[in-house]
């Protein structure tokens, strides 16, 4: 019988480290090996194996596949929305040809499975706002959105094809604690929490009003783990998945902190951000993901809060 051997690119980011962790868990530590530009996550060293990787070099990614054995890769190396709005260019090159890398790789060695993250940003703002289908206008007006709207078209392409079962789910605003957000719109929610626990105070560089979909990590891993486990035969979308768990504003996330803090104050200085996050939905309709494989978040806004203040 086949043995699975993963391979996660992008391992030391905010997704990536507790992903590598729950593979470990349950593929056993040898089996998952995990790569990225930077130094080793201080959180993975230790688990398992690590080696340095560009996933631009697809010669170099091509050797290591086949060295390895591996038979599935999870690609979670990107540059995020905020930051690709400052090298638009550079965003591009590196989300699409990291991504083309991999989808060429898989086809040649007839991998088993593919995870690639796409995420809200892929909508816009002739998108519904509420309650965003799974199939609905997609304009994207961040690079970082168009870059994940073409990355699902790829998907889908070499899946119907070349037969990649490449799987993908569009996050949300993603929360956690154990490693640092990497320059996203939603990174404020991540930030009011060490701010509130260190100065009992902080400046949202959204307006007290803008509502995102949310989600926290925990729930994030099970997502993915989840749609990878699920037979193929239940995996309808082959872009990517609309995926949903809770949507706040800034005031009602302060508010929530509050609660625990009692001394807490915010204030609002909106910045470039806000224009990103007013072309993104406030709400997501998920029932594709939860009718085809499942799908079920487990925390909410007043149960996250509590594990994050606890936590950091």
């Amino acid at each position: 019988m086949k043995k699975d051997k993963i391979l996660v690119i992008g391992a030391c980011g905010q997704i990536g480290v507790e992903l590598t962790l729950a593979l470990r868990k349950m593929y056993g530590d040898a089996n998952v090996v995990a790569s990225d530009l930077r130094e080793e996550h201080d959180l993975l060293k230790g688990t398992g194996p690590y080696v340095s990787l560009d996933v631009m070099n697809k010669e170099m990614l091509h050797v290591l596949v086949i060295r390895h054995n591996i038979t599935q890769i999870y690609l979670l190396a990107a540059i995020l929305s905020a930051t690709g709005e400052k090298n638009p260019l550079l965003a591009w090159h590196i989300n699409m040809q990291s991504l083309l890398n991999v989808l060429d790789i898989a086809k040649e060695e007839n991998l088993d499975k593919i995870y690639w993250p796409s995420s809200i940003a892929v909508f816009g703002p002739n998108s519904p706002a509420a309650e965003t289908p799974q199939h609905t206008i997609i304009e994207p007006t961040t690079i970082y959105g168009i870059s994940k709207f073409a990355g699902e078209r790829w998907c889908e392409y070499y899946n119907h094809r070349f037969g990649v079962d490449v799987r993908s789910l569009r996050y949300p605003g993603l929360i956690s604690y154990k490693s640092a957000p990497g320059g996203g719109t939603t990174d404020y929610a991540i930030e009011i929490f060490h701010e509130a626990k260190e100065h009992k105070k902080y400046s949202s560089f959204l307006s007290e009003d803008t509502y995102l979909p949310m989600m926290y990590m925990p729930d994030a891993i099970r997502a993915t783990i989840e749609l990878m486990e699920a037979d193929a035969s239940k995996i309808a979308i082959r872009s990517a998945y609309n995926l949903s768990a809770m949507s706040f504003s800034p005031k009602e996330i302060g508010a929530e902190i509050k609660k625990h803090i009692p001394e807490f104050t915010m204030s609002y200085a909106p910045d470039y951000r806000q224009q990103i996050a007013d072309g993104w939905p406030n709400s997501i309709d998920d029932s594709q993901a939860r009718q085809d494989w499942g799908w079920k978040p487990e925390y909410d806004l007043a149960r996250m809060t509590e594990d994050m203040l606890k936590n950091i």
